[in-house]
């Protein structure tokens, strides 16, 4: 389990430098050319790297590679693989069955807006890191003018002079779904349309909010799952809490943690589930058209099949989105969200892979259900 090191006086003068920050307005007047310069390459390398989940995913892992103690961005790398899972599901093997073509891109922009939110606001906190430390001194008074909550400016300052990996990390998963809250859980376009139909329908039908960490096992040579679920997607406490389960599950132990590492070098993310599962998805059809999808075993048994999923990559699934820009606001207004960084993990099993495979199971039977009902209707 990932130790917490919160003295009482560290939390004190953290607590203070929040207080702070709340009444602290932003001066956006009185930057140097240089800091200017900083502000506008961030932006532009967030911008291009932002394109899709593909780009996203990689840019988290490729500055993870880089600055390892920012362990954010591993666990920022393998949750939006899973996000680009979901994404490819929309329009793999089973979900066309299920939902309507409008239900499909309605969930995936859903899905897509929340990634790329999340991205557009940390990953320029993170080139801010890389910036400060090729200048050998914080910058991370910038983080206001590139319209970063005024929440993550002590956490970054106390990083810098702590090395405080965990409350860092913490942090920064507070402020992603804080920051998504507004903008995409509860905006009324996105509650309407996915919350309040679309996910209820599948979470009736399944389990469908799997996280799914993959590694391969040192002996065996094996991929191997584990993970989370989120159960109420809708509450924002809730996916932080998850959000740290994810996190001390990730880091917690150290041999698998270098084997996911390991697992994630040796496998780019496409957004099929064929990266991580080869034996069971496939990024071509092999379905004939008309011909409903049958498992020959569990999905868990991994044995040979006849025909395998249809798991297709991002790039073949879906178009680049075009984003309109965030909406401005800081949602920080008060210093209560320093419960999460003191409340105690709440410690995932892990063991995902049984309830991952039942899933599949699941939603082949309601594909092949809806398919014969249409057939007989």
């Amino acid at each position: 389990m990932i130790i917490f090191k919160q003295t009482r006086d560290h939390m004190k003068i953290l607590k203070k430098q929040l207080k702070k920050a709340i009444r602290q307005q932003t001066d956006r007047h009185n930057l140097t050319q240089e800091e200017e310069n900083i502000i506008q390459t961030i932006r532009s390398v967030t911008r291009k790297q932002n394109q899709n989940n593909v780009t996203r995913t990689q840019a988290y892992f490729d500055f993870y590679q880089k600055h390892p103690e920012i362990h954010w961005a591993l666990l920022a790398h393998l949750v939006s693989r899973n996000a680009g899972w979901n994404m490819t599901d929309l329009k793999g093997e089973y979900l066309p069955k299920l939902l309507s073509t409008k239900e499909q891109t309605d969930f995936f922009v859903f899905l897509e807006r929340g990634n790329w939110l999340i991205f557009q606001d940390a990953y320029p906190q993170l080139l801010l890191y890389e910036e400060s430390k090729k200048c050998g001194r914080p910058l991370f008074h910038l983080l206001s003018s590139m319209e970063v909550s005024r929440f993550m400016e002590p956490f970054w300052n106390q990083f810098w002079t702590e090395s405080t990996k965990e409350e860092l990390t913490i942090a920064l998963i507070i402020n992603e779904q804080q920051y998504i809250e507004g903008r995409v859980i509860q905006n009324k376009q996105y509650k309407d349309t996915v919350l309040n139909t679309i996910m209820f329908k599948l979470q009736d039908l399944f389990e469908f909010n799997h996280i799914l960490f993959p590694y391969t096992t040192s002996v065996q040579k094996k991929t191997k799952l584990v993970g989370g679920t989120v159960h109420h997607f809708s509450s924002v406490k809730d996916r932080i809490i998850l959000g740290k389960g994810l996190y001390d599950l990730l880091f917690s132990v150290q041999s698998r943690l270098a084997q996911t590492i390991e697992w994630t070098k040796s496998h780019p993310h496409t957004g099929s589930r064929k990266d991580f599962w080869p034996q069971l998805f496939n990024d071509v059809k092999e379905t004939a058209p008309g011909q409903k999808h049958e498992l020959q075993s569990s999905p868990c048994s991994l044995k040979p099949e006849t025909q395998r999923i249809y798991s297709p990559a991002l790039t073949d699934s879906w178009r680049d989105w075009p984003h309109l820009d965030a909406e401005s606001g800081d949602w920080y207004r008060n210093k209560k969200m320093l419960h999460f960084l003191k409340k105690p993990v709440k410690i995932l099993s892990g063991d995902i892979q049984d309830s991952y495979c039942k899933s599949i199971e699941e939603m082949e039977l309601a594909a092949s259900t809806k398919s014969l009902f249409h057939k007989n209707g």
